[in-house]
């Protein structure tokens, strides 16, 4: 292909001094031969891809807007920004087909705006698909009629939207692969420094999505699991991170209960399981107890031993709680994830604190500066009326006060009222 060769002429070795040895001849060689097997295996993989995209724009898109099988809103949540890539990225095959890789890659980096939008909705996209198929006779005899075409080769239009995240990850290997392949000094190097810079930006974006998506699902999975609704699992900037049986240690002696513990990110929820004489909530639970992870401390009593299970020792600003597994391993599992959990709250805490404080100086200085002023202008006065005799009525002083911040064991008291169960 003629667009290779001139890759292969930018890639030309430079002359070697006498002092050369053959061995770095050899290392460039190697460098141009990785380069263009890269840069050939992009452009093969784009074709297929814009042409894979181009069924979804022609044979979904287009035609469902002609006839009126979906509205224009829900079309839009399905589809999102699908013929704005589809657009993009034909100019990039064009660049790449003739050679202008840099350029092509460069100037497709400015366009990444449209992959923001469309992997942002893709969880949405999702769902509205499976609502019409589930709600929408026509759509889903649209849907499989067109999936049966010859040009689609059986596939599926849940796969091809998937096309566009699975291609941002294609980007990323190749342009990682193209950069260490090609010198630091070469007209195409910064082009393509800053394309990954961006397209590893995006890849970042899609597995932040996909952490949350998943937390989401699991949150609403314990939420089920939960006998009646007073005990809201689903809140903001709450992550899942565990769940397990663990034995309660009572204080007085009493015998060891196992007991169901969901571990977040800033909370431990102990539950128990609900009767099963109930036909309704049988598998189900009922919350006991909340504690919250802020400025609780985690020990081992006795499970760092070689002997069968432990103790972790858990001290909450209100209450204590011993738990006991006979499973060694078990029993690390959970004390290192409490460990964690407890270390990122308080540091999270901490960076609040910090915050705030740093909030609360605006408004001091600015009641300075006020002050300031003020005492000014009272001079100022005083001058005039003994240059005009005149009386005059000094200013009245403004007093400030900083905005009082809630205490953190009044949240807890507010939010204890809020769940059914007791939050200690």
């Amino acid at each position: 292909m003629k667009h290779f060769d001139k890759l292969r002429m930018s890639f030309l070795p430079r002359p070697l001094d006498p002092l050369g040895c053959s061995s770095v001849q050899e290392q460039r060689d190697l460098w141009q031969r990785k380069f263009c097997r890269i840069a050939k295996e992009m452009v093969q993989t784009e074709q297929r891809y814009c042409q894979k995209l181009e069924l979804v724009s022609t044979f979904f898109v287009d035609i469902l807007k002609a006839k009126g099988t979906l509205r224009s809103d829900i079309r839009e949540d399905i589809f999102c920004s699908i013929k704005a890539i589809l657009s993009v990225n034909q100019t990039l095959l064009i660049h790449l087909e003739n050679g202008y890789l840099g350029k092509g890659l460069d100037q497709f980096s400015t366009h990444m705006h449209h992959y923001y939008t469309y992997v942002d909705n893709i969880y949405k996209a999702q769902k509205v698909l499976q609502m019409q198929l589930k709600k929408n006779k026509a759509f889903r005899r649209f849907k499989k009629l067109q999936e049966s075409r010859p040009e689609f080769n059986n596939q599926k239009l849940e796969d091809l939207l998937q096309l566009p995240l699975q291609r941002i990850d294609q980007y990323k290997h190749f342009l990682q692969d193209l950069t260490a392949n090609i010198s630091v000094d070469h007209p195409e190097y910064e082009q393509l420094l800053r394309a990954v810079t961006v397209v590893c930006e995006v890849s970042q974006r899609i597995d932040d999505n996909t952490r949350h998506h998943e937390n989401h699902l699991e949150l609403c999975r314990v939420q089920k699991l939960l006998k009646g609704r007073k005990m809201k699992v689903l809140a903001p900037g709450r992550w899942y991170i565990c769940e397990g049986w663990l034995k309660v240690v009572p204080p007085k002696g009493a015998e060891a209960k196992p007991k169901m513990f969901f571990l977040f990110s800033d909370m431990l929820l102990q539950v128990k399981r609900c009767s099963s004489l109930h036909s309704t909530s049988g598998q189900k639970f009922t919350a006991e107890h909340a504690y919250p992870l802020q400025d609780c401390t985690v020990e081992k009593v006795f499970g760092h031993t070689r002997s069968q299970g432990g103790l972790l020792t858990l001290t909450f600003p209100r209450a204590n709680l011993l738990l006991m597994s006979s499973n060694q391993e078990n029993l690390n599992d959970w004390y290192q994830s409490l460990s964690s959990a407890i270390r990122k709250q308080n540091s999270k805490q901490t960076a609040i604190y910090q915050r705030d404080e740093l909030c609360r100086r605006p408004l001091r200085s600015a009641a300075d500066r006020h002050n300031t002023a003020n005492a000014a202008s009272r001079k100022r006065n005083m001058l005039t009326a003994e240059i005009s005799e005149l009386p005059q009525e000094p200013p009245v002083e403004q007093e400030y006060s900083a905005p009082k911040r809630m205490k953190p064991s009044d949240a807890s008291e507010q939010s204890a009222e809020t769940s059914s169960c007791v939050i200690l």
